[in-house]
């Protein structure tokens, strides 16, 4: 009795061809399965002697989104990623102006001059807290005015100082430019003879305006206690 053939994609047909196919194979012997099963596969063999569809192995369709603004459902059966981004946020790289080269560089003789109008409402506001000071009943009003009053006052010596040492700066620079123009060599005052000049000008400053014994008073305390730190401790035995 001759084998019959099967084709190798016998196992795409339909189920009325499988049912046929079923009832022959019923009447094959053993050794004609066996070539059957040996010429179209195991695969094939197996679906055509057990009458099953072939499983669709093609990937499953990704469930769509009910709306643009909601979220996309996930399998709960995956395991969710230890570090995963939920929402794609674009990174913000903060600049400090400070600290950027597009800045420029400082120079404090262009600064005050392009922020010189600051010096007027500064003025103006220091006015207008010295009135407010007058006429205020309130004591702590009166302690907040003060306060900043006191505040405003050390800023603007602050900045007088700043001045003074720059005008100082520029003019040990000019005669340093005079000495090398001359032939001469240039001098450069050390760190310990600039501070004695700038200490002998604050004394020059103290004594005009009267305040150099109440200044040298305050220092001598300040010294006396400093020294008081450092005398060894002594217990009475």
């Amino acid at each position: 009795m001759c084998s019959p053939q099967y084709p190798v994609g016998a196992a795409g047909q339909s189920e009325a061809q499988l049912q046929g196919r079923g009832d022959k194979l019923s009447l094959m012997s053993f050794e004609e399965l066996l070539q059957l099963r040996n010429s179209v596969g195991t695969k094939a063999y197996q679906q055509m002697t057990s009458g099953k569809k072939p499983l669709n192995h093609t990937k499953p369709r990704t469930k769509q989104r009910p709306s643009k603004q909601g979220p996309l459902e996930i399998s709960a059966k995956k395991p969710v990623p230890f570090l995963r981004q939920v929402v794609s946020v674009k990174k913000t790289v903060s600049r400090d102006p400070r600290f950027d080269d597009l800045s420029g560089e400082y120079n404090p003789e262009i600064f005050e001059k392009t922020y010189s109008f600051l010096n007027g409402l500064k003025k103006r506001e220091k006015e207008i807290v010295q009135k407010q000071l007058k006429k205020s009943q309130n004591v702590e009003q009166r302690e907040k005015l003060q306060q900043l009053l006191k505040r405003m006052t050390q800023q603007e010596e602050a900045q007088k100082e700043r001045q003074r040492q720059r005008e100082k700066e520029l003019a040990l620079k000019r005669a340093q430019r005079e000495q090398a123009q001359l032939g001469r060599k240039p001098f450069y005052l050390k760190k310990s003879e600039k501070w004695k000049l700038e200490l002998a000008e604050k004394y020059k400053v103290l004594k005009g305006s009267g305040k150099l014994e109440s200044f040298l008073s305050k220092k001598r305390k300040r010294n006396a206690i400093k020294d008081k730190r450092r005398l060894p401790f002594r217990k009475n035995v």
